[in-house]
């Protein structure tokens, strides 16, 4: 949350420069406050066990969250129990007359598929193309980032030799975006996917800029410039042993698959996992909920996009 101090107080443009959320007195005083709607769309086969990450990590806020969880209505679900969807979740068709403050979209184990061959594509579209209309900001995860920025851009996801599976080290490239605000310039987050997309193609969209990137495992945060579309190609919202999981599973059914990078002590998967993202997890969504969200969108939901820029704070 900001903090509120008056305005002719010296260190207000101390800790300005700093990066540091200052709200005036003024606009204090004028904000409205209600529960923020943030809907997410669960596209992971293991729907409970992905929904109680995000949870976890959008629950680590003072700010009170109505949570909406979607399933796609033209794929049907094998790994999650049909009476679990009925109660929890709804489809498309029964909210796109809402409007929401947020949207999550999750990766799917779809990504060596073309994305077009994915069967819920036409639905995932009409999905994102709503968004643009209904939902104030759009945190978009893996394969849910790349199929956005193709669906937007035409940015293509090309076929890695071999997994990226692991923790990698990344490093910032601005230090007065909201988004990484409390980052450290050096941070670590997990990875798991078969493709990628490239630094080449992004930058030919003037509209993305890239935020946060690796040597090993390449573009990590993109975002619109307007902050209503965040792209973030790793799992920040991954529990200690989600990689151990997958891990353990692909050796069980003799798929080949190395043991993830920087995630066991020397590589030994024998050990306990060392968790070096969780700090930096939290402050992602977080940092989203807040400055992207709470931030920006209007007290009257009918109002939503309320088409405030997130730089102007």
């Amino acid at each position: 949350m900001p903090v509120k101090i008056p305005s002719t107080l010296p260190a207000r443009a101390i800790l300005e420069n700093e990066n540091i959320f200052i709200m005036g007195e003024e606009r204090a005083t004028h904000q409205d406050i209600r529960p923020l709607r943030v809907a997410i769309l669960n596209l992971m086969p293991t729907k409970i066990a992905t929904e109680t990450q995000l949870l976890r990590l959008l629950s680590n806020s003072a700010l009170q969250v109505e949570i909406t969880l979607i399933h796609t209505a033209t794929h049907d679900s094998t790994n999650t129990d049909a009476e679990h969807l009925l109660n929890h979740y709804v489809t498309f068709d029964a909210i796109r007359g809402h409007k929401f403050d947020g949207l999550i979209v999750t990766g799917a184990p779809v990504e060596q598929m073309p994305f077009e061959a994915v069967d819920y594509w036409e639905e995932l579209t009409q999905i994102l193309d709503w968004a643009e209309t209904n939902v104030e900001s759009t945190l978009h995860i893996c394969w849910g980032a790349q199929a956005a920025l193709y669906h937007r851009y035409g940015i293509p996801k090309y076929e890695l030799p071999q997994k990226m599976f692991g923790v990698f080290e990344h490093r910032t490239l601005s230090s007065t975006e909201s988004l990484l605000r409390g980052f450290d310039d050096v941070f670590f987050a997990p990875h798991s996917r078969h493709t990628e997309i490239r630094r080449a193609d992004v930058e030919k969209v003037g509209e993305v800029q890239i935020l946060a990137e690796s040597s090993q495992a390449g573009i990590y945060i993109a975002a619109t410039k307007d902050g209503r579309q965040i792209f973030v190609t790793g799992h920040s919202e991954y529990d200690p042993l989600t990689l151990k999981s997958e891990y353990d599973r692909d050796v069980n059914k003799g798929l080949p698959i190395h043991v993830p990078a920087n995630y066991y002590p020397h590589d030994d998967p024998t050990q306990s996992p060392q968790v070096r993202w969780r700090g930096h997890s939290n402050l992602l969504f977080t940092n989203w909920l807040n400055y992207y969200v709470y931030q920006v969108t209007p007290y009257d939901p009918g109002q939503i996009p309320g088409g405030s820029i997130h730089t102007n704070f």
